[in-house]
């Protein structure tokens, strides 16, 4: 069986205990409902997700720190109702630190001990200047300084393998992570990618700065190629030029852009575990099929 299959967690660990003993982590990440239907559909994928056991679920906050109330108000949910680990997200745009403070607060009364500490997009995204709140932080290793000062909590913060888009450069980006690591951060979570390499060269980077902190890919398969392309482009990371061609022939067939990007998810994961990721970290769009797809393709099978 693989390490770590999420039948056999022990209750009680934090992620940063389950890290530390060597399992592996499987963990799914959703956005916040718009409107009553989607509501309908994140709590469905929610249930049928419950039944994996992940290590934890996380809900993120809008572009500028919009739907931080229904995220808030979800994250509480899943915490109290349902048997999963929910990790909290909690950004710096517009939030003074006695606010931060009253949220980590108001997390800790629902019974949420997990945070993912971010700096967070300015409303006109990555790439748009950086404006800190009057009486707010400004980098996302204070917040990690912030949470743990407050006790009791596992912190998780970003990374990026193709480098955040305000990054200099990629060892100026990889010394910005292990100031994080060095602040308190228990784990990290990366950014989409759509190549191997790209992940284990920021862990390398990593660790010749010295630094050992669990790295957890993010996946988030080609379903769609307008709406990936769309958030690869917010974010910053290239698209590879192969990727784009293997697709360019199915682009007006939906249902073999899906299959194949399941096909390219499930490669990708094998790939990441086989070399030693920790684990993986699933961007589902609220959508659970094609995540249970993947996750049987990897992860059920290698434990058979």
């Amino acid at each position: 069986m693989v390490r770590g299959v999420a039948s056999r967690l022990e209750p009680g660990l934090s992620v940063a205990e389950r890290l530390q003993r060597g399992e592996r982590s499987f963990s799914f990440e959703f956005f916040p409902p718009k409107d009553e239907a989607g509501a309908a559909q994140l709590w469905q994928a929610i249930r049928r997700l419950e039944a994996l056991h992940p290590t934890f679920v996380s809900v993120t906050y809008g572009a500028g720190g919009s739907n931080r109330g229904t995220v808030i108000d979800v994250t509480r949910r899943i915490g109290e109702q349902t048997t999963l680990t929910a990790m909290a997200h909690l950004t710096l745009v517009g939030h003074s630190r006695a606010e931060l403070r009253q949220l980590i607060g108001s997390y800790a009364d629902g019974g949420v001990n997990h945070i993912l500490a971010l700096r967070g997009d300015p409303p006109g995204g990555p790439t748009a200047e950086w404006v800190a709140h009057p009486n707010g932080l400004t980098w996302a290793v204070e917040l990690v300084e912030l949470a743990k000062s407050l006790g009791g909590f596992t912190v998780g913060v970003a990374a990026f393998p193709n480098k955040h888009p305000q990054a200099s450069d990629l060892d100026a980006d990889a010394r910005i992570l292990a100031d994080k690591a060095r602040a308190g951060a228990d784990f990290a979570v990366t950014q989409l990618f759509f190549e191997a390499d790209a992940y284990f060269a920021l862990v390398d980077r990593l660790e010749r700065l010295g630094v050992e902190l669990p790295v957890l890919p993010g996946i988030m398969p080609v379903l769609n190629l307008r709406q990936v392309s769309r958030m690869a482009e917010l974010s910053g990371v290239p698209l590879p030029s192969a990727l784009l061609e293997g697709f360019e022939p199915l682009k007006d067939d939906p249902a073999a852009v899906r299959a194949r990007g399941i096909e390219l998810a499930s490669t990708l994961c094998r790939d990441l575990l086989d070399r030693g990721a920790p684990g993986l970290h699933f961007y589902t769009l609220n959508r659970s099929a094609a995540t249970r797809e993947i996750f049987a393709n990897v992860v059920s099978r290698s434990s058979d």
